[in-house]
């Protein structure tokens, strides 16, 4: 287990630094996007792989060169590259799923990583403190928590609330002892968020937008789409400032949804691993789960609309964020997470473990069994079969439906460039699109 914890504070820049720090945002992102590409037209023409060592000698040259990239610290510049060598590690890694560094697009939220040795902090007050950020001097933020041990990296990052700084922090903690406390079985759903097995109710998460936001953010959404198809007929794509202000508004509301959701899975995760010494929760595959349900133009899907609809039920509800969540706090707390198959979970008997789909006919919330007559909540019969899986298994997951592939394949076409011809597989890396170098075509 790594002895590394993440810490995320609000930040509180002056509006000359926040201005400052949108720019720099701006520059990391054309830096990425500039090194990727170089590295892929190198590997596409002499077949050799650049790493962050050699990247940071052309990233010296377009210091040199350019105004607007030398503004940027040296230390966040280097940092980046850095990154893209774990995005291209991880890619080659078959344990992970990760697949191939991608572009950023403008879109996409403004982030300035930086190593832990160019950031310096000092208390302030109780609940207030500084950081000292390179070419920008002290900066304010919220002193939540304590840090907790030393600073690894920072990263500074925007979304619709407003700045942020992250830290990651050595904390030396180790492993805990196993507590033990008794075992549980947790069942994920949409009606019922989370349905434990040793609870007599499911814990439901309140809604993460009332009525009149959801009002607010449906309407905001309709005048961004009217506004964005106005910028593409009469400006040429320009946004103007009133959909500028749109698009913000839309973020804050979406950011404030974000935090509640996360407030609610914090809270859940966090109470199950420290009052149990063994959860059970289902291998689910969220990818699948959510998957389309369009199909083709001449055989379009059916229930197109509801299926959206579970979608973001589902996502709202993030199982797969929760199962990140129970992983490392498992540890910390000295209890176990056992990953389960989920297979007709819902259909089993807790009592008699007979399998009938029948004994929940629909989406009902009452089970009964056809064999021995036992009635349950559904969600309650599931955790409880979750409970007795995970204690079988003993923390195997046999027949999951989770796959990893041993052998990586190319990039697909929504990886590469529009223009680039689709490559065959056996030609892997000399059919990668074309770039260009740092310094000569480095722009935003």
């Amino acid at each position: 287990m790594k002895a590394d914890m993440g810490r995320r504070y609000r930040l509180y820049p002056t509006p000359e630094a926040e201005r400052r720090l949108t720019e720099w945002g701006h520059t990391a992102r054309a830096v990425w996007n500039v090194a990727l590409e170089q590295r892929m037209y190198v590997y596409q023409q002499r077949g050799h792989t650049l790493r962050s060592v050699e990247q940071c000698k052309h990233l010296t040259s377009a210091r040199a060169e350019l105004d607007w990239i030398a503004d940027l610290p040296a230390q966040a510049a280097q940092q980046i590259l850095r990154n893209l060598d774990r995005a291209y590690d991880n890619f080659w890694n078959p344990e992970l799923s990760a697949g191939f560094p991608a572009r950023k697009k403008r879109s996409h939220s403004l982030s300035i990583p930086l190593p832990g040795q160019a950031v310096e902090i000092r208390k302030l007050s109780r609940r207030w403190a500084e950081v000292r950020l390179p070419k920008l001097g002290w900066v304010r933020f919220r002193l939540s928590r304590t840090l907790g041990g030393t600073i690894r990296n920072a990263t500074l990052s925007q979304n619709g609330s407003g700045w942020h700084i992250s830290f990651g922090v050595h904390t030396g903690v180790k492993p805990a002892a196993p507590n033990g406390k008794p075992a549980c079985g947790v069942d994920f759903g949409i009606a019922a968020s989370a349905y434990i097995s040793t609870e007599s109710a499911p814990r439901i998460m309140p809604r993460s937008l009332t009525k009149a936001e959801k009002a607010r953010l449906k309407y905001l959404e309709r005048k961004q789409a009217r506004q964005l198809t106005y910028a593409k007929k009469h400006n040429g794509g320009k946004r103007s400032n009133r959909l500028r202000r749109t698009v913000a508004a839309v973020g804050k509301l979406r950011t404030r949804q974000a935090d509640r959701r996360s407030d609610f899975t914090h809270k859940l995760t966090t109470d199950l691993a420290k009052n149990h010494g063994m959860i059970g929760i289902e291998d689910l595959r969220v990818r699948n789960m959510t998957k389309s349900a369009k199909g083709t133009l001449d055989a379009p899907g059916r229930g197109i609309r509801q299926k959206s609809a579970l979608n973001r039920s589902i996502i709202d509800n993030t199982p797969g964020e929760r199962r990140r969540q129970l992983e490392y706090k498992a540890r910390l707390y000295g209890s176990k997470l056992i990953a389960v198959p989920p297979f007709h979970t819902s259909q089993t008997c807790a009592a008699c473990g007979i399998v009938d789909a029948e004994s929940r006919k629909g989406c009902g919330r009452l089970f009964a069994c056809t064999h021995c007559g036992h009635e349950d909540d559904a969600d309650h019969n599931a955790s409880v079969e979750i409970e007795a899986r995970a204690r079988r298994t003993g923390g195997s997951v046999t027949n999951s439906t989770r796959s990893t592939r041993q052998v990586r394949v190319p990039a697909t076409g929504q990886r590469r460039m529009r223009e680039a011809p689709k490559p065959a597989y056996a030609s892997e890396r000399e059919s990668l699109p074309a770039g260009r170098g740092i310094v000569k075509t480095a722009a935003r």
